[in-house]
């Protein structure tokens, strides 16, 4: 049997884990230029104000990935990435806003390092803007 190694110690269910940050103009920016995502809910002030959101939206990926930061540096940890997710997206989330992370573990595999967890991100009001569920591989780091 091979012997599973987290970098971190193996995850135990009920164990959770957040981070936050504030989310800025130039986190659009950076994603347009990664994504090529150029939707006028993002820089068109009037569109966007015209639109349900109200005004100007960041990408859903700017909200998604501070889960990636949470997986990858606290818990499972490093060397972690996503093979499955599920998301839903509840409400915008604008420049100006901050944003925390949290997962917690619902499933540990002893046969091999992967992990379950429930996700989601919330405003710093507590409104959820995103939720829903993460499966998550640890691989090995040298």
């Amino acid at each position: 049997m091979t012997t599973i190694v987290w970098p971190n110690g193996m995850p135990s269910i009920g164990q959770k884990a957040r981070r936050s940050r504030a989310v800025t103009s130039r986190d659009i920016e950076l994603f347009t230029e990664i994504s090529g995502d150029r939707n006028p809910i993002h820089y068109d002030e009037e569109a966007a104000r015209k639109s349900r959101f109200g005004g100007i939206v960041v990408q859903g990926g700017i909200t998604s990935a501070i889960l990636n930061a949470v997986v990858a540096e606290d818990l499972p940890g490093p060397g972690t990435v996503f093979l499955q997710v599920n998301w839903t997206f509840k409400a915008p989330v604008r420049p100006g806003d901050t944003i925390t992370g949290e997962v917690l573990v619902t499933k540990v595999r002893s046969d091999k390092p992967i992990t379950e967890l429930e996700t989601r991100v919330l405003l710093a009001d507590g409104s959820v803007v995103l939720d829903g569920t993460a499966v998550c591989y640890t691989l090995p780091l040298a």
